[in-house]
């Protein structure tokens, strides 16, 4: 959202936006905030001026990301009050070395950490073993992990249940929708949508079968299959919009043969 979107849409709209996309009524929001709903209304329809600490407020029990809480301060006429610091900037030093820590600690087993649009930051050597034979096109600098898994000239062919890691990851995609509607995440959510698959894309998650714990990955690697779940990790108390919004996937062997294919490369 440009600078001149934001301008045009006052706080109070945007306060309404999130409380109705978080499911709460006005009475409910009011009860969490601690104030009168009659002070809540008038916010949102715009005869009050909520001031800075009220906007952190509601944002605050409203679970409003850091970008967009900077987003309702100026909306609201203030300055912004969480940085946005780049990755390579010295301030971020500390952050950058925990990551590295986690993915090599993490082989022989792939690890990635991606941002906000699941675009991919940095990656430990084992993530290879996924994306071999992907095309180029697809692995450059500005690396898409979602594009790449789903795409037919990337790992899509290889994946064995496509259709059911193919669900998992448009549902995983949705949930953040539903809590961010970020239009770049919806153009990625279509794009991924009109790539072709054959498969059946079953609704695993309501109607899981039977001895499923997990939704595995399960990939071709030679004449082998390997079969891989995963985990996420964020940062806690992130004060830093690019912090908040780094998550670190890490994937772990689903089968003792994936155990030890791994641990043999």
């Amino acid at each position: 959202m440009t600078t001149a979107e934001i301008r045009q849409r006052p706080v109070g709209e945007l306060l309404r936006q999130w409380r109705e996309q978080r499911r709460l009524s006005q009475l409910e929001l009011s009860n969490q905030a601690e104030v009168s709903t009659r002070h809540l209304s008038f916010l949102e329809t715009g005869r009050s001026t909520p001031s800075r600490d009220m906007v952190l407020h509601l944002a605050d029990r409203l679970d409003v990301p850091l970008r967009e809480r900077n987003t309702l301060l100026v909306a609201a006429g203030y300055a912004p009050v969480y940085t946005r610091t780049s990755l390579d900037a010295p301030e971020l030093a500390q952050v950058k070395l925990a990551i590295r820590q986690i993915l090599t600690g993490h082989d022989p087993y792939p690890a990635v950490v991606v941002d906000r649009y699941w675009n991919l930051l940095d990656g430990n050597s084992s993530g290879a073993v996924l994306t071999a034979g992907a095309a180029p096109h697809l692995m450059g600098p500005a690396t898409n992990v979602l594009k790449l898994a789903l795409h037919p000239d990337g790992m899509a062919p290889r994946i064995v249940n496509l259709g059911e890691w193919r669900a998992h990851l448009l549902g995983q995609l949705r949930r953040q929708l539903d809590a961010v509607a970020d239009p770049e995440l919806i153009a990625l959510y279509q794009e991924l949508k009109s790539y072709p698959c054959d498969d059946e894309e079953p609704d695993i998650e309501l109607m899981p079968g039977p001895n499923n714990l997990i939704v595995p990955l399960r990939i071709r690697h030679g004449d082998q299959v390997l079969s891989f779940f995963s985990t996420i990790a964020t940062f806690g108390t992130p004060l830093d919009v690019t912090v908040a919004e780094l998550v670190i996937e890490s994937f772990f062997p689903a089968d003792e043969l994936t155990r030890a294919v791994m641990t043999s490369l």
